[in-house]
């Protein structure tokens, strides 16, 4: 023992004190944490971005809670720095947690949807802005003059001010040399301004006044509920979530709001709507805005001045500090539910961030999902009703067109009756919308010699032909080719022939029975991003269209003055494939859809063209009997034991090596294991077999109510192991069948 440890004795204990450790989870498809040496001195709670090793390189991790490993510290790695970013709330730790448990995905793969981008987390490196300054330029050009009336006490870069002033950058940065403006640091990411909580609403009507009021009485409470706001197009659902919106921001200075809305083309007039309502532009989330953009979003956002988050279902996995409201608009909409990557329902996991953060989730639609309707009938919702259209409007008159007793000519799509009603319409100046669920000109393309069906290489999918381009379209994998002059088959020219419509087909047709009508379409391939969706949207709502032929981009969220009539061209489109969605999904597609007309003062009135007028959810919508249609579809599905009266998860074991995926099928069924209530379907064939080269097979798992899926599913697939060829992926609760 030396001289120190004899004056010290507590020395040696303290300079053997083992090093902190600390569990780091990576955005990356891991199950679990790692244990990491904390540098010294570093103060790391969970939570806390930080730079890690991990394999050959370093990467942005997070610091996860939990008991460390007993790994000897000297095989441990040492955290490299943590990372100048506010730390992720413990609410969106658990909720993490929690998601992953639920969806059966890797933890790490859920953390990646909020660690987007490793860039995110660190500040980004600040700009040049220029500000007006006290010294006065001894040659004032009018060039110059320009820059300087357009400048301010408010920092703007070279870039703006050159372009407010209508001058070249060289003018700015010359102005400056001379003294005529001040450099100062600009954040590229500039704070969101703040909602001014003084501004009023639009005028409420009695309906709305009371639906407010509930869900502030549970805003002020600081409670958990689910509230359903259920209302008929045009009732004014968004004048009643927008106060709501209100009432938490005033009761809370920090409190964040996230707004989910189902398609990025709603996003941009949304957005003007929230900065009409609070006299500030909201912070918007999608995948249409550009790197920079998403960046300044999620920045605001983990550091809690983003108060209001409108976006689309990823918005719900943004790093906020103090959510205390989110709301779900057009909660049935089929785009919450996430096909790839983690597979989830965005409005599921909203009800269940709510519960366990204890704040109100709001769910709005004129078609509620039947999950949702269940919910409230079974009393775990309040539901606030707006049965009547704001302002008095009436809701459209719906008429079904039997085709099969006034069927369209040869070569056309438009029965009589419908071309006389549109033909009516333009007569008496008022605008028309035809309504087809299907983008392209055909959407199938096959040999008039042969047979062949022109599908996608190495999948199973049909190729669109795309007129306006010349082209054919797979819509699942992306896939495009020129139309071929002669059948790959068989090759006979100028065989290849379209077969069923598709929106550029309808136009063509109603370009030839009205060549003086100002027509437009409106598709995902003919407006590719949302600033071209809403110049063809603001053209309508403006008279400048007179018929509008569409896909569902136009059905829901818009309005449309001068609408009276809608034409649906195939009523039965969404009927057909087994889905036990399907039939509801028509319903909420085509009530959307027909609610777009007739919202001012104009009646409006919607045909639908069907080949099966007595099916069940087309004389509901003719009565207007949602009530009836929706107890009929529950009573179908309760018999089956189908959601919302039974669980359902499906399992999709996806290879290019067909041998090894029908090895991989058949170990998956001998291993079931046997469970009380639960149900095993499969292995069968996907619809889609064959999809971008890749084989599919499908299991599905019919469970009651109260049985552990997710357990059931943790013990059957630990105990086979695929190999390295079959990916094998889990679905709860699925929506797509294909």
């Amino acid at each position: 023992m030396n001289v120190k440890e004899i004056a010290n004795p507590r020395a040696k204990a303290f300079d053997e004190a083992p090093p902190r450790r600390v569990k780091v989870l990576f955005p990356l498809p891991l199950f679990k944490p790692y244990d990491y040496l904390a540098p010294p001195a570093a103060i790391l709670p969970p939570g806390a971005f930080v730079r890690a090793p991990f394999g050959p390189r370093e990467i942005i991790g997070v610091v996860w809670p939990g008991a460390s490993d007993e790994a000897p510290p000297e095989k441990l790695k040492t955290i490299a720095e943590r990372i100048d970013a506010p730390p992720l709330a413990g609410d969106l730790v658990d909720f993490i947690a929690w998601t992953a448990g639920y969806t059966m995905f890797p933890l790490g793969s859920v953390l990646r949807m909020v660690i987007r981008s490793g860039d995110f987390a660190s500040p980004p490196k600040m700009q040049s802005g220029y500000v007006l300054s006290d010294v006065s330029p001894r040659r004032l050009t009018p060039q110059r003059q320009a820059v300087l009336a357009a400048a301010g006490a408010a920092p703007r870069t070279a870039a703006d001010l050159a372009a407010r002033a209508q001058v070249s950058d060289a003018v700015v940065r010359g102005l400056a040399s001379s003294g005529g403006l001040s450099k100062v640091d600009l954040d590229p990411d500039p704070p969101f301004d703040a909602p001014d909580l003084s501004r009023s609403g639009h005028m409420l009507s009695e309906d709305q006044a009371d639906g407010v009021a509930v869900i502030v009485q549970h805003i002020n409470r600081g409670v958990h509920r689910t509230i359903l706001i259920d209302g008929v197009t045009g009732a004014g659902k968004t004048e009643v979530y927008l106060e709501a919106v209100a009432a938490a921001l005033a009761k809370d200075p920090t409190a964040q709001i996230a707004i989910l809305i189902p398609e990025i083309a709603l996003t941009v007039s949304f957005l003007s709507r929230v900065e009409e309502r609070f006299g500030a532009a909201p912070a918007p989330w999608h995948s249409e805005l550009t790197a920079a953009a998403r960046r300044r979003t999620w920045r605001r956002v983990a550091e809690g001045q983003a108060r209001i988050v409108v976006g689309a279902r990823s918005t719900l996995f943004l790093p906020y500090q103090n959510l205390k409201l989110i709301i779900v608009d057009e909660e049935h909409d089929g785009a919450y539910k996430q096909e790839d990557g983690v597979i989830y329902h965005a409005r599921d996991l909203a009800v269940a961030r709510g519960a366990q953060n204890e704040f109100p989730v709001i769910l709005a639609s004129a078609t509620p999902s039947l999950e949702t309707v269940v919910n409230v009938d079974e009393g775990r919702y309040d539901a606030i009703g707006l049965p009547s259209r704001f302002s008095g409007a009436t809701l459209p008159d719906i008429s079904l067109i039997d085709m099969r007793a006034d069927p369209a000519e040869s070569g056309r799509w438009l029965s009589p009756p419908l071309a006389a009603a549109v033909s009516e319409n333009l007569s008496a100046s008022e605008q028309s919308l035809l309504f087809l669920n299907r983008r392209g000109y055909a959407p199938l393309t096959l040999c008039r010699r042969c047979g062949h069906k022109m599908t996608a290489p190495n999948s199973d999918t049909m190729l669109v032909e795309h007129r306006f381009e010349n082209r054919l379209v797979c819509h699942h994998t992306g896939f495009s080719m020129p139309k071929p002059l002669a059948c790959p088959a068989c090759n006979a020219v100028d065989a290849l022939a379209p077969c069923g419509p598709g929106v550029e087909r309808v136009a063509e047709e109603a370009r030839m029975r009205w060549p003086d009508a100002a027509i437009s379409v409106l598709s995902s391939d003919t407006a590719p991003n949302p600033r071209s969706v809403r110049d063809v949207l603001d053209a309508m709502r403006d008279g400048a269209i007179d018929i509008l032929i569409a896909t569902q981009v136009a059905a829901k969220g818009h309005h449309f003055p001068n609408l009276t009539l809608v034409g649906v061209v195939d009523a039965d489109l969404g009927l057909a494939g087994g889905d036990l969605r399907a039939a509801e999904r028509t319903y909420q597609l085509l009530s959307q859809v027909t609610g777009r007309a007739g919202r001012a003062e104009k009646p409006g009135r919607a045909l639908l063209q069907t080949y099966q007028s007595e099916a069940a959810v087309l004389k509901a919508l003719v009565a207007g009997d949602r009530d009836a249609f929706l107890a009929a579809e529950a009573a179908g599905r309760r018999a089956l034991s189908f959601p919302p009266y039974g669980r359902l998860a499906a399992i999709i074991l996806r290879s290019r090596d067909e041998t090894a995926l029908d090895r991989a099928a058949s170990a998956l069924r001998d291993a079931a294991p046997n469970g009380d209530g639960v149900e095993v379907l499969g292995p069968a064939r996907a619809p889609i077999y064959r999809l971008r080269g890749e084989m599919r097979m499908r299991f599905l798992v019919k469970a009651r109510r109260d049985v552990n899926l997710q357990a059931y599913l943790h013990d059957w697939l630990r105990r086979v192991k695929s190999p390295s060829s079959v990916r094998r992926v889990v679905d709860i609760n699925p929506y797509s069948f294909l």
